[in-house]
């Protein structure tokens, strides 16, 4: 195995972030641009209901990917530390029995996410105009589970030991295949919501074969019987179910945001919310990028008993995201009725309330970038309970009371944005305070002896 100048335990905190940061934004940008693609030809060759469809099915996709990325997390993390210890055979341990989840995890999540999609949109409370192509994008979306979970674990398995580029290779070619494939089905086939989904899945098959291709390539032994280090699958499920968990609650708690969305019985609105979360995920990568490299940076350098580095990785992140963020908050507030007009077919409604949209909740992300890199390093070095509660708590249960309890009694659409706002706000306040007084770096060392 190649395990080369280990640059994150060597080079300064700023560098190694920026160039581990880098690759991971890159690569999740060129995702979202081509989910930013799906939505552009929806919107321009089938119309504002094709939008709705599938922008309206986004969150229920998120729960079942939370689930996939989630665990993987995990993986990533458990070779990360042993990658950055030196212990080359446990990680090659680790990656034949992240290899196997994923596989046998996959056809579990296909079969029940296939068989539950029309109650999801049911659930959904979706308009009955836009029900059967949010039903048909689901089940062909969950088809492609298995080589998700794959796709997932295999570029978790790349960063832990700190290779992020080739997962933005991987990205890219994908993006490239997806954009293709749009224009073929849904332009020139008229296949519309079926043709989306049918790139989409085709896209991430490709992906899958890309990262077990490059992960073969540097172990040419992957695939044959190995020995399987003892407590592997456990150390997995340690850390990634609770992350698991988390991401599903909290894309469950947007299951009721997008339910109350719903409830105000406009496509106009259903549209302009779908449109909002493109731009919104430009935001969001950033962040989440972020979050990637402070929890694999942590991992190698808890792993290797260098942890004066773990902690100032926190902030030297932070202050690169908190820069930026104002930079692209600033965007958002000041080009969002262009961004709107882009995506529709100059429904002049759809414009006016994305834009009211967008610039009521751009100027609240600067609450929300805490959320990601704190929990990160905690991640990092193993500490994943009460990180996950506190966002269960902070993020899910109160928002999920706000939605029930004051958005029927106020219903309306500034008041269930405000949910984000205080929930944001709390939770990263909470990860502060822990991070600053907890004594979860002094638990994690004493975890490992």
């Amino acid at each position: 195995m190649n395990t080369t100048e280990n640059r994150i335990l060597d080079q300064p905190i700023w560098r190694a972030l920026v160039a581990f940061f880098l690759p991971c934004f890159l690569g999740l940008l060129c995702q979202e641009l081509y989910s930013m693609v799906d939505t552009y030809i929806v919107g321009k060759y089938v119309g504002k209901n094709a939008v709705a469809a599938v922008g309206n099915v986004c969150v229920a996709v998120q729960v079942v990917i939370g689930i996939c990325s989630g665990i993987s997390n995990g993986a990533g993390v458990v070779i990360a530390q042993h990658f950055g210890a030196k212990k080359m055979d446990r990680v090659k341990a680790d990656i034949r029995c992240s290899l196997l989840i994923a596989i046998v995890g996959g056809l579990a999540l296909t079969v029940v996410s296939t068989a539950l999609a029309g109650r999801m949109v049911h659930w959904l409370q979706t308009p009955e105009e836009i029900a059967v192509d949010s039903t048909t994008y689901l089940r062909i979306y969950f088809f492609a589970l298995v080589p998700n979970l794959i796709y997932n674990f295999g570029t978790a398995i790349l960063r832990g030991m700190g290779d992020s580029k080739r997962p933005l290779y991987i990205l890219m070619a994908a993006s490239f295949l997806n954009i293709a494939l749009d224009y073929i089905f849904v332009v020139k086939c008229h296949w519309d919501v079926l043709g989306v989904a049918m790139a989409t899945d085709l896209s991430q098959i490709l992906s899958a074969v890309l990262v077990l291709w490059l992960l073969v390539r540097q172990i040419p032994d992957l695939l044959k019987p190995g020995k399987r280090a003892g407590g592997t699958y456990g150390s997995i499920f340690r850390i990634g179910l609770p992350t698991a968990v988390q991401s599903v609650m909290y894309s469950s708690s947007n299951v009721l945001i997008q339910t109350a969305i719903n409830s105000f019985n406009s496509t106009a609105i259903i549209a302009a919310w779908s449109v909002y979360g493109k731009v919104d995920s430009i935001c969001w990568i950033m962040m989440s990028s972020m979050g990637t490299a402070v929890t694999a940076f942590a991992g190698q350098n808890f792993g290797a008993g260098r942890y004066d580095r773990v902690k100032r990785a926190a902030w030297v992140g932070s202050a690169i995201v908190g820069g930026v963020l104002m930079v692209l908050v600033a965007g958002c507030y000041v080009l969002a009725r262009p961004i709107f007009s882009l995506f529709t077919k100059g429904d002049l409604e759809v414009v006016e309330v994305g834009t009211a949209m967008l610039r009521f909740l751009a100027p609240a992300y600067m609450l929300y970038f805490l959320i990601e890199i704190l929990p990160g390093v905690l991640r990092g070095c193993g500490d994943v309970m009460i990180p996950t509660i506190a966002s269960m708590i902070g993020i899910c249960l109160i928002r999920v009371l706000w939605l029930i309890f004051v958005v029927p009694v106020y219903h309306t659409l500034n008041m269930v944005m405000m949910s984000y706002v205080i929930t944001w706000a709390l939770t990263s306040g909470f990860y502060l305070v822990y991070f600053l007084r907890g004594n979860w770096l002094r638990r994690c060392i004493a975890r490992t002896k």
